[in-house]
């Protein structure tokens, strides 16, 4: 296994260049290995989950959703804040930021970034209690990819551009998950589960998220300021990936949801609920009232 982590390590570290010296020894950061194993079993259980659960009831996973979703909450939040405080600190520049003219204020940002990574380990739960719950519809390809994708980009992100211009998106998205992971953990609570009313609004917010952050990043390829021009150039090419497939999404599940909701309407078909979508399919409230003898 050393010898293999070797060969990996040389082979990354001859394509990528020399890598910041400011996390070494970090955990998990040394070694693509350990990251690149996790996805692997992730993409396993999310090929074997649904096989598994198949002949077998739902789990409901309610007290534990809540607690798994408030604590990425406050992670979430603490991330948002100690970004936001930093690059003040740090006199970050919007339109291009590199990575050693921060001062104390790049650390900061090192070491949140390092949590923001981490949570990206975190969030692979997320599929898992998908597939527990038997809310298989929920496990797209844009869900699958994006899991599995941003640890193994960030662990790239962490071991050569660790601050500077990469904190804006994780900034951004950190604000969105703690608009996602609320309502995720308000939403495991039956009672409160009729009043949430933004499901909607986190899918046009991550959109948001991304075209600023491409915006963002584009400033830095014309008005550079010593931060790598490839890295760049390859989070635009990501982002512009998600849009397409956040962009897909919202309009496959409001708009034309809408349209057929309409339609059930005018039959005189729709139910509402104290006025309010409880932001669930109708494949989601059978499985809820299959749930609720818990």
């Amino acid at each position: 296994m050393e010898t293999l982590n070797q060969a990996t390590n040389a082979f990354i570290d001859s394509w990528m260049g020399p890598r910041d010296t400011r996390v070494r020894g970090w955990f998990l950061l040394d070694s693509f290995l350990p990251t690149f194993v996790f996805t692997l079993l992730y993409l396993s259980i999310v090929w074997i989950g649904p096989k598994y659960m198949k002949n077998k009831e739902p789990f409901s996973c309610r007290r534990v959703l809540v607690v798994y979703n408030t604590g990425l909450t406050l992670l979430s939040f603490y991330m948002f804040y100690e970004l936001v405080t930093g690059a003040w600190q740090g006199g970050y520049n919007f339109f291009c930021q590199d990575t050693h003219s921060g001062g104390e204020a790049d650390m900061k940002i090192v070491r949140v970034l390092w949590w923001y990574y981490f949570s990206k380990l975190i969030e692979f739960m997320d599929t898992f209690f998908f597939i527990l719950r038997k809310n298989n519809h929920q496990v797209t390809f844009l869900h699958v990819y994006h899991h599995a994708t941003m640890p193994n980009i960030w662990w790239f992100v962490m071991n050569w551009v660790p601050c500077g211009h990469s904190y804006f998106g994780a900034n951004l998205n950190s604000f969105i998950h703690v608009l996602m992971y609320s309502y995720y953990g308000l939403s495991a609570i039956p009672a409160v589960r009729p009043y949430l009313w933004w499901k909607k609004y986190i899918t046009q917010g991550q959109l948001i998220q991304f075209v600023l952050t491409v915006f963002q990043t584009t400033c830095a390829v014309f008005r550079p300021c010593g931060f790598p021009i490839g890295w760049l150039y390859f989070q635009i090419c990501y982002l512009m990936s998600l849009i397409a497939l956040f962009s897909n999404f919202y309009i496959q599940t409001y708009k034309k949801h809408g349209v057929s909701r309409r339609k059930e309407c005018q039959n005189g078909s729709a139910a509402s609920l104290n006025g309010h979508s409880n932001g669930f399919s109708s494949l989601d409230n059978v499985t809820q009232r299959k749930l609720r003898k818990d």
